[in-house]
C-alpha cells in the first residue's frame, strides 16, 4: 500500500464540504464509507456534480468509475441540480403495465419534460425510478417526497395538475 502525505482538497471553499470531510473521516476515509459519503453531498448540496465524484474518488481511494457507477446506479442520487417540485414516478414492471408509461407522455405534453429533465425556469423536475418498491400501489409516483399510488392514468395526470396549481 502506498502512504502519502498529500491532502486531497475540496473542490470549493464551501463549509459544506466539511460535513462531508466529517462524514468520512468517522469511516476513517474508508471505500465502504462509498455510499454514506454520497448521501451526505446529496443532502448538503442537492446533487453529486463530476467535482464531487472525483473528490470522493481521491478522498475514499476508490476508482472513479466505481464512484460513478454506484452514483448512478441509486435513484436516489441525483447528478444535476432538482427543481423545487419533484415528481418520481416508478416506471417498473407493475406501475408500467397499469398506466406509468401514459403518465411519461403526459408529462412530454404538458409540461416539456423528458424523463430526467427540469423546467428551464427550475421549478419542476421529473425524475423516473425503476422500481420503489411498492408494487401493491401500483401505479406509483412520488410528489415532492410524498408517495402516491392506485391511481388509474387520468387519476394521477389530475392529481399533478393539481399538486401543481398550489404552488402558483
Amino acid at each position: 500500500m502506498l502512504i502519502t502525505n498529500r491532502k486531497i482538497v475540496p473542490p470549493a471553499d464551501d463549509k459544506r464540504w466539511k460535513i462531508v470531510d466529517v462524514t468520512m473521516r468517522k469511516q476513517g476515509y474508508s471505500p465502504t464509507a462509498l455510499i454514506e459519503t454520497l448521501h451526505t453531498i446529496q443532502e448538503s448540496f442537492g446533487h453529486i456534480s463530476g467535482e464531487a465524484l472525483e473528490y470522493v474518488a481521491n478522498s475514499l481511494n476508490v476508482p472513479p468509475s466505481k464512484v460513478f457507477g454506484v452514483a448512478t446506479f441509486y435513484n436516489l442520487f441525483n447528478m444535476t441540480p432538482l427543481g423545487e417540485h419533484v415528481i418520481s414516478l416508478c416506471t417498473g414492471t407493475a406501475c408500467y403495465v397499469k398506466g406509468a408509461g401514459e403518465v411519461v407522455e403526459f408529462m412530454r405534453e404538458e409540461y416539456g419534460l423528458e424523463m430526467g429533465q427540469t423546467t428551464p425556469d427550475g421549478k419542476l423536475s421529473f425524475m423516473v425510478a425503476r422500481c420503489v418498491g411498492a408494487c401493491g400501489l401500483a401505479p406509483v409516483m412520488i410528489l415532492d417526497s410524498k408517495v402516491v399510488g392506485r391511481l388509474s392514468p387520468e387519476q394521477m395526470k389530475a392529481r399533478i395538475r393539481e399538486w401543481m396549481s398550489h404552488d402558483q
